[in-house]
């Protein structure tokens, strides 16, 4: 598919209990780079293959959760086109100026219906990943510092009115559904499975009647193997695991869950099937939702249904 519109998950903003501690944790433990501090006392890191000027900025406060998540768009163009497409569509949108956030152009901001701040943005500065345009290696050794993720890849959010926030990205932004869990009443949806590129999906939503909520950000490695060698990372750091590794039946993904020292839940993530906007969605029924979840294990843990931050 051509790659128009709103591209990626671009960035996300988290909240964490103690700063000093959680610089070293994104740092070190899962090897993100800290690419600079801004007067607001944020900190910003991106993956190691990212080009983008950062993708996690993490902020101290009272509880820890999310602030908001950003997607970035292929123009200002494009950004200005979806504002008004917003508007049009009944949605209250605020502009941040240019350098509110380092290194990044104006963003359009709107609350969806779940109690999820949401942006759009054209502009970041391209501060590359080490290796040039021209001629690169194949990988770059400093790489594995830490865990080491390719990139952040997507969201997951806990929140009421799930139909309606999808309405709003499908109608208006162009996502599509990959999957979904039915309520067992067939009323509705538990879960949905939303994609804007070929991902089997660039941010998910679970029914839960607290708005705002953050089940987990996730950062993808690329093998099987990468994800076995976090696991053993978390646990030469002593890292709170909530499960894993194991692989998923929805998406196909393999995964780990694990928590920050805030107790905000990230996953290491690998795999998954490409998607396209012409494939029928994938339903799971409710009576499967354990296989469909964690496909080994075909069982829920309470922990990974009720901790959201």
């Amino acid at each position: 598919m051509a790659m128009t519109g709103v591209l990626r998950p671009g960035h996300v903003q988290i909240r964490v209990l103690d700063l000093e501690e959680s610089i070293n944790f994104y740092a070190n433990v899962l090897g993100l780079v800290e690419t600079g501090r801004d007067a607001q006392g944020r900190v910003y890191f991106k993956a190691w293959d990212e080009r983008d000027h950062n993708s996690v900025l993490i902020r101290q406060a009272d509880t820890a959760g999310l602030d908001f998540v950003g997607f970035k768009v292929d123009s200002v163009a494009t950004l200005n086109k979806l504002e008004a497409d917003l508007k049009d569509y009944g949605v209250k949108t605020e502009r941040i100026p240019a350098r509110e956030m380092l290194e990044t152009g104006e963003r359009v901001r709107f609350l969806l219906p779940t109690g999820h701040t949401f942006e759009l943005y054209a502009e970041k500065t391209d501060i590359g990943n080490g290796q040039p345009y021209i001629n690169p290696e194949a990988w770059i050794p400093a790489a594995e510092h830490g865990i080491a993720p390719v990139r952040l890849d997507h969201l997951l959010c806990y929140g009421p009115d799930i139909e309606k926030a999808q309405a709003i990205l499908q109608d208006v932004l162009g996502f599509y559904l990959v999957e979904h869990i039915e309520l067992e009443d067939g009323s509705g949806d538990l879960a949905i499975w939303l994609s804007t590129s070929i991902k089997a999906h660039d941010i998910a939503f679970v029914r839960h009647p607290e708005p705002g909520k953050l089940h987990h950000v996730s950062f993808l490695l690329d093998s099987w193997e990468k994800v076995l060698r976090a696991a053993d990372l978390m646990s030469i750091n002593r890292v709170s695991i909530d499960i894993g590794p194991t692989r998923h039946g929805v998406t196909r993904g393999t995964t780990i869950y694990a928590f920050d020292p805030s107790g905000n839940r990230f996953e290491t993530f690998c795999g998954g099937y490409q998607s396209y906007p012409d494939g029928k969605p994938i339903k799971w029924t409710m009576g499967d939702v354990g296989r469909g979840i964690f496909y080994h294990d075909r069982t829920l843990n309470d922990s990974f249904l009720s901790v959201v931050t």
